[in-house]
């Protein structure tokens, strides 16, 4: 259904009564070329688009940026409760922004916030400056550069990061769909952890005595748990699916 509508030019929310409308044959062409695409060259909807929603907003994408999928989306529309008071955050990280998703929807979710969003490609950031634009956040939302930690400068009260995790075995098997998508927004190393091991290492020293850490780390997961086995992560559910993100106290990290 995404597809048709987008090639006719109309939002998700169009009344029901437009549905039955009759199509033109310039509108059946394009209808046409876009399923076509679809399925011959797999490319993902979203990249076919140009349009991806996330937490409730439309966010621009292109294989410049990975398609926004997360999980982490249902924590931020809930504020982050009930393991995070909303009203104590004033400085947010988002490592790994990508197209910036993760970075806006805190700023309009929680709109008393300060987001810092950093990523190692500059290509990326220039898709999240367009989505930080559209969604008029720009005096609160700052894109740059960084590896990980290394260019940041916090305390911030909540890092957030959605980061490449998927392990060599899987990078191999993935369905042609992901091969559409940036690899270096999903290859971290042999066992998935070279990113999220370093969050791990150096977050305790970017947050608040009460500042909190959260990583979605996906099918990774039983290899984190099996290299911090004395880290007490905890697991939230998602009511909309998705069980591999974890949080951590910066009291956790620091023993």
């Amino acid at each position: 259904m995404g597809l048709v509508l987008h090639a006719v030019s109309l939002e998700p929310d169009v009344p029901q009564e437009l549905l039955l409308s009759r199509l033109t044959a310039e509108e059946k062409e394009r209808i046409l070329m876009l399923f076509s695409r679809r399925i011959s060259q797999r490319v993902p909807a979203a990249y076919l688009t140009g349009q991806a929603w996330f937490a409730g907003l439309s966010m621009r994408v292109d294989s410049r940026v990975l398609i926004p999928r997360s999980p982490i989306a249902e924590l931020i529309e809930a504020g982050f409760q009930p393991w995070v008071d909303p009203d104590s955050l004033a400085r947010v990280l988002d490592v790994g922004t990508g197209s910036g998703c993760i970075a806006i929807a805190c700023a309009v979710h929680l709109p008393h916030v300060q987001v810092d969003a950093t990523d190692v490609s500059s290509d990326a950031l220039e898709v999240a400056h367009i989505n930080v634009q559209e969604h008029g956040v720009g005096d609160r939302v700052r894109l740059f550069i960084s590896d990980g930690l290394d260019a940041v400068r916090g305390p911030y009260d909540l890092i957030v990061s959605n980061p490449p995790y998927v392990d060599a075995h899987d990078m191999d098997s993935l369905p042609e769909e992901f091969r559409h998508e940036p690899s270096m927004g999903l290859a971290a190393g042999e066992d998935g952890l070279d990113v999220v091991s370093g969050l791990l290492e150096h977050a305790a020293e970017h947050l608040s005595d009460a500042g909190v850490l959260i990583v979605e780390v996906g099918a990774s997961r039983p290899a984190l748990t099996a290299r911090y086995p004395h880290l007490p992560f905890l697991w939230p559910e998602f009511a909309r699916g998705g069980d591999n993100v974890f949080l951590l106290t910066a009291a956790d990290l620091r023993g």
